[in-house]
């Protein structure tokens, strides 16, 4: 599959090098960058994959069910399945990570969906309804 694709959401980028129809639905892995402030998913968790966080430049804070984990380059994170998690990039420059997801049920489609919603919001605030929506749909939970 071509690796040319960059899929914004608000202010991060993700770009896919794996898929689960690369894999045989083993995992997917993918590279977001996540800017200084950026504006980060809410608080959410999901039950059919864990997810597995890799530090490759700048420093991103994970919270997973309340504890906080500092990721930068060389270090790494798994949040398991149903673990509640959300995180923030509160550092002075930009930060990249190495994501890998297994089994490989998340693909390019909840990224393209959900940036769609940050495009119509041109801006403002997204839709919080919409968002979760979108997140429920491809197996994410928001918390609270």
């Amino acid at each position: 599959m071509p690796r040319s694709e960059v899929i914004a959401v608000g202010s991060l980028t993700m770009e896919f090098l794996l898929e689960g129809a690369d894999t045989g639905g083993g995992l997917a892995q993918f590279v977001v960058g996540v800017p200084a402030g950026a504006q980060v998913p809410a608080p959410h968790s999901h039950d059919g994959y864990e997810e597995t966080i890799f530090g490759l430049e700048g420093e991103v804070t994970w919270t997973l069910a309340g504890a906080e984990h500092r990721v930068g380059p060389g270090d790494a994170v798994c949040i398991p399945r149903g673990v509640v998690h959300a995180f923030t990039n509160p550092g002075p420059g930009p930060a990249r990570q190495l994501v890998t997801v297994t089994p490989g049920v998340l693909g390019p489609d909840f990224f393209r969906a959900l940036g769609a919603v940050f495009e119509a919001a041109a801006g403002s605030r997204p839709d919080p309804a919409e968002i979760g929506a979108v997140m429920r749909r491809h197996g994410l939970t928001p918390a609270g």
